[in-house]
């Protein structure tokens, strides 16, 4: 415990948390409500303050150079991450009571603290890691596989990002466990934030989130050369976006807007018709995906396209709040963006259903108390 009798807690994420809306929105919360909370993270362009102190949120950042979605050829960055990462961990194991681990790439070095010196671990599991890995020989995913199985029944605390999930890992939930969807905050109750309508001319479509080939972008970029009444704002990061750019270089109806604060991602999904959260079923973390981009839609009144059997078109067939396509069909996705161009009342009525869903289910406000209880029977 701290001077001031509050419980310490260490975010661990492997990412430089710039931005994280998922670590954000639950530092902020735990900060609100009276705990210490730090972050350590991962820098890995070694651009960005080794320390840095944000909104009263304490930053720490291990600079290791790295690339993203490159797997195996990653796998020396990762092992210096890890080291580097148990190294500050036991060189500052007085400063810190509980480490809140995000994901498999950062418990294990926790775990030696936990075995070491009693410290307490939350396990936050954002992707199942074992099937998360895209070029990783079939017996390393194998091996992540079982030795997460083994955490996951160690730690202190476990959070999934939605019920599926369960299925996913194989496991049953535990007794300190907690299902906290990847759901923002409301900010049309922040003043500043309104819900600007978009334009009435074209259909405008938003993707923000990870460049992979995965994500239907090689769909949706063929489609938008032959609709030029049709425009998306692509923003982002990750292992394919030289592909993807490559295709979208020259098209006067995309506009790139590179990597971006999480403000500007939530006002371009505010700004659009449409929102794109489009994920290859073939892939087992997809087929259980959770993503940012549907709650964002959902909250900010904006229709939304899924692929199906990505767990996440469950909600939008529930909940009404979007349109469900065959993941790869481009004629269908096609057919789908002509029809909600034609009917402004349909997206509309699509927009204003994930909007009541939200309200009712899925909003920040019952995730944070989720975080909140979790963290109290911990003590």
């Amino acid at each position: 415990m701290s001077n001031t009798g509050k419980l310490r807690v260490l975010f661990c994420r492997s990412n430089p948390v710039a931005p994280d809306p998922r670590v954000e929105k639950a530092v902020r919360t735990l900060s609100e409500a009276g705990y210490d909370v730090s972050i350590l993270c991962w820098d890995r362009t070694g651009e960005l303050p080794a320390r840095d102190l944000v909104s009263g949120i304490h930053f720490f950042r291990l600079p290791i150079k790295a690339q993203y979605g490159t797997g195996m050829g990653n796998f020396s960055a990762l092992l210096r991450w890890q080291w580097a990462l148990l190294r500050w961990l036991i060189s500052h194991r007085r400063e810190y009571d509980l480490i809140h681990a995000c994901d498999f790439d950062t418990v294990l070095p926790a775990m030696i603290c936990k075995l070491l010196f009693g410290k307490k671990i939350i396990y936050d599991i954002f992707d199942f890691y074992a099937d998360h890995l895209r070029a990783t020989p079939r017996w390393i995913k194998d091996i992540i596989r079982t030795v997460d199985l083994r955490v996951i029944k160690s730690v202190d605390g476990l959070i999934v990002t939605d019920d599926s999930r369960w299925e996913q890992i194989g496991l049953g939930p535990p007794p300190n466990s907690a299902i906290i969807y990847n759901t923002p905050q409301d900010v049309r109750k922040i003043s500043g934030f309104e819900n600007h309508p978009a334009p009435s001319r074209g259909l405008r479509l938003v993707y923000v989130g990870l460049l992979q080939v995965e994500r239907g972008l090689l769909d949706i970029l063929p489609l938008l050369q032959k609709h030029s009444n049709w425009h998306l704002d692509l923003a982002g990061f990750g292992g394919d976006e030289e592909q993807i750019l490559a295709l979208a270089e020259g098209l006067p109806n995309v506009r790139w807007r590179g990597r971006i604060p999480y403000q500007q991602a939530l006002a371009l999904t505010n700004a659009a018709d449409v929102v794109l959260a489009l994920y290859d079923p073939s892939l087992p973390n997809h087929r259980y995906a959770s993503p940012n981009k549907l709650f964002e839609a959902m909250m900010l009144s904006k229709p939304v396209i899924v692929a199906e059997n990505t767990n996440i078109d469950k909600i939008v067939s529930q909940e009404n709040c979007g349109i469900v396509v065959t993941y790869g069909s481009r004629a269908e996705l096609g057919e789908v963006l002509d029809s909600l161009l034609g009917d402004m009342d349909l997206r509309r009525e699509l927009g204003a259903n994930g909007r009541r869903a939200y309200e009712r289910h899925y909003n920040w406000s019952k995730m944070g108390d989720r975080l909140r209880h979790l963290y109290a029977q911990l003590g």
